[in-house]
């Protein structure tokens, strides 16, 4: 495991021949070393910002990921669809899970801050619990409180609010929940904002809990079946187990336990991450597609392939998209299965093979199954896609057969020139799979459209279907110039 650690996923012999190659070219050893390192190192952990509305979570992940992502504004409950970001402290990288997108008085206070609490806490490694320090502990926290000490994960204690002297009496109360040491922030303005993060850090684990395949013996393969409320998802999952497992509520939020269910299908069992179980009312709306949201970031986080489920009966949306975003971002494989396909017309499928060619660009790269959940139509195309997609998810090209095709791709398609410079790739390696990453050393920057060709290029000479792709390129400095560039 340590080998895999230092080297991402090239063994010593190759990563040897790598390291002398680097060297050769005049790269700094230790950038090198970096670069494989951060692209090998597989899905990040995850620490999750909980508490009740307007303690000030959103302005604390925005801190935390150093840029205004997270909308803040100043009523509680503002929507958005990103629920997971990027974030990095003292070197080290980590996922951010905000449950402050929405928080309106639906479900009662309580049952929606547990809800949303209860879906982050368990797709986290560690959590962030912020408590406002001049309010003091209420009795949602306390109810929060609950919840953490059932769950068992870390948890550091952000005493918000704290601005000054004062403010530490005020965080200095909160000892009584019973959760540790306060840690006085001010989210607003940054104070106290880096010992929290430390305190984050030892607690959080170098990798995530969720080691993929469940059981230590491989177990069964991670399924999410992912998609806009009303697709179709509970009614597949019961096609697909010849049962009624899942219940679908009229209540958004109410079904708070995703149920994984084992079922088998084509002889191989498998482990179906639920995301369904919710309904939209219009009263209910907002915070339905907010819940939505949270539930398919957590199952997406819990899968190893993501199963997208589209209305084929209806123009392809925008949520739907952003769904597909979301599985590409978090580096799963992915099938795209069209639904309801028995109830389209003539005039319907023609533009929907159109709006597939321009809505669908991005993701031309994912095995397309078109079904019915309610007649059981095609179903049995849903397993060879979901096997060929983890196949292109595992897929590792060696290092050797790697540069000798990016000699031909520079040889015969050389990079435009910039400012009087060419760019050239000099080398790389796939430092990791799962999904398949790639470090590129360039002797310029490489801009983005020559990227996406070298990606495209990549799928047309090694498969690498149902899989995303991340390229990362490094840029060799001048001599004399100690570390080399991350672009």
């Amino acid at each position: 495991m340590n080998d895999q650690h230092d080297h991402g996923a090239l063994g010593d012999a190759e990563y040897a021949e790598f390291m002398e190659l680097a060297a050769e070219e005049g790269f700094d050893l230790d950038d090198v070393e970096g670069a494989i390192e951060e692209a090998g190192a597989g899905p990040l952990p995850v620490l999750a910002v909980v508490g009740r509305p307007n303690v000030g979570k959103s302005t604390l992940v925005n801190r935390i990921i150093g840029r205004r992502e997270a909308v803040v504004e100043d009523k509680p409950g503002v929507t958005r669809d990103r629920v997971t970001y990027e974030a990095e402290w003292a070197g080290r990288r980590f996922k951010v899970v905000d449950t402050g997108g929405w928080e309106q008085d639906v479900l009662g206070i309580d049952a929606s801050v547990a809800a949303q609490a209860e879906y982050a806490i368990e797709t986290a490694d560690a959590v962030v619990f912020v408590v406002d320090a001049k309010v003091g502990a209420t009795d949602t926290d306390e109810a929060v409180v609950k919840l953490l000490r059932r769950a068992g994960k870390p948890v550091v204690l952000c005493a918000n609010k704290v601005d000054g002297q004062s403010g530490e009496a005020d965080a200095a109360y909160l000892w009584s929940l019973g959760l540790g040491e306060p840690m006085p922030v001010s989210a607003l303005h940054g104070r106290g904002t880096g010992d929290m993060l430390d305190a984050v850090l030892s607690v959080l684990p170098e990798a995530p809990a969720q080691t993929f395949g469940g059981a230590p013996l491989g177990g069964p393969r991670r399924i999410a079946l992912i998609g806009r409320p009303n697709v179709g998802k509970s009614s597949l999952l019961n096609k697909v187990a010849r049962e009624e497992r899942v219940v679908v509520n009229e209540l958004a939020g109410t079904t708070r336990d995703p149920v994984d269910e084992l079922i088998e299908l084509g002889g191989v069992t498998w482990k179906f991450v639920d995301t369904a179980g919710i309904r939209k009312r219009v009263h209910l709306q907002q915070g339905a597609d907010y819940y939505a949201s949270l539930r398919t970031a957590a199952a997406v986080e819990k899968a190893e392939v993501a199963v997208v489920l589209i209305d084929a009966s209806e123009s392809i949306s925008v949520q739907d998209q952003r769904i597909i975003t979301m599985a590409v971002e978090a580096g799963r494989a992915m099938v795209i299965a069209y639904n309801k396909w028995d109830t389209l017309d003539e005039e319907r499928r023609y533009y929907l093979e159109r709006e597939i060619e321009t809505e669908m660009q991005q993701v031309s790269w994912a095995p397309r199954v078109n079904v019915s959940a309610l007649t059981g139509r095609h179903m049995e195309k849903l397993v060879p896609a979901i096997e060929t997609a983890l196949a292109g998810w595992e897929t590792r090209v060696p290092t050797g057969r790697l540069n000798a095709f990016l000699g031909e791709i520079v040889a015969a398609h050389p990079h435009p020139i910039r400012g009087g410079k060419q760019p050239r790739i000099l080398f790389g390696t796939q430092a990791g799979t799962k999904p398949p990453r790639f470090v590129l050393f360039a002797s310029g920057f490489l801009e983005h459209g020559y990227r996406r060709f070298v990606e495209r290029r990549l799928r047309e000479e090694f498969g690498f279907e149902g899989t995303p792709i991340h390229i990362s390129v490094r840029v060799r400095e001048k001599r004399g110039n100690k570390t080399a560039k991350k672009k």
